[in-house]
């Protein structure tokens, strides 16, 4: 199996990298599971600075609503309330959010701690046909920077990576701005990161547009910032219906 490795300044360029790298050296394998083939490795990829401009991928599958609605599911938990009706067995958000408040007080009472961990992975997990595939996040300050670090057993590449990566960096800056660091590095790590093979086609059309010269990514402030923005009624009125059935 391979072991990847990519980085960039920004969370596009490395996000990026690590689908060229995937593209260059990966294993084909199966997935039983679902009844498919995938393309496969084992990817860390790292964004040194990752509110630094521009940074939205043109290379995912989604739009300012969508983005801005998997943000808020993950830091604010809007779709919660489909797991206490039983619909789905978890949500991120539902996760973490119990652990948010120790995570402060950790670095709060020791800036140079180890031990500032959200644990993800769940008893229920092993029981489920849907674990999940977000395993733990862990937080260090380092030189006056929050850094984060996160580790997934298993990472869509085409169709996830860099929503997870946008709004993990999200929650990152949240709680910087709470401890009152600057937002340091981002380090996102895939023990499987891989491609469908219903998704062969989109990734090679990545791979072309990233090796082209074209246009690959979108400024966040003063563009999707705004649009996401421009979203969030609709998001509310979509949520508040859901909720209601």
């Amino acid at each position: 199996m391979f072991e990847l490795f990519a980085t960039g300044d920004t969370l596009p360029e490395a996000y990026h990298n690590a689908l060229l790298a995937l593209h260059e050296r990966h294993d084909v394998t199966e997935v039983p599971d679902y009844n498919t083939r995938q393309y496969e490795a084992s990817m860390t990829f790292v964004a040194e600075n990752p509110l630094a401009e521009e940074r939205i991928s043109r290379l995912f599958v989604g739009d300012p609503r969508s983005l801005e609605q998997y943000r808020q599911e993950m830091l604010d938990g809007i779709l919660d309330f489909e797991v206490d009706r039983g619909n789905w067995e978890y949500t991120y958000h539902r996760r973490m959010e119990g652990q948010f408040d120790w995570i402060l007080r950790e670095l709060r009472r020791n800036p140079d701690s180890r031990r500032a961990i959200i644990s993800v992975r769940d008893d229920e997990d092993l029981k489920s046909g849907s674990p999940a595939c977000l395993q733990s996040v862990q937080y260090l300050i380092r030189q006056g920077a929050l850094h984060c670090k996160v580790l997934f057993r298993s990472n869509d590449a085409a169709q996830a990576a860099f929503m997870n990566a946008f709004a993990l960096v999200c929650l990152q800056a949240r709680f910087a701005e709470q401890l009152g660091v600057a937002v340091g590095s981002y380090t996102h790590r895939a023990n499987s990161f891989h491609v469908y093979e219903r998704n062969w086609n989109l990734f090679e059309g990545y791979v072309r547009r990233l090796k082209s010269g074209d246009e690959v990514t979108y400024p966040f402030l003063g563009g999707w910032d705004e649009l996401m923005d421009d979203a969030k009624p609709e998001i509310a009125q979509s949520v508040a219906a859901q909720r209601e059935k």
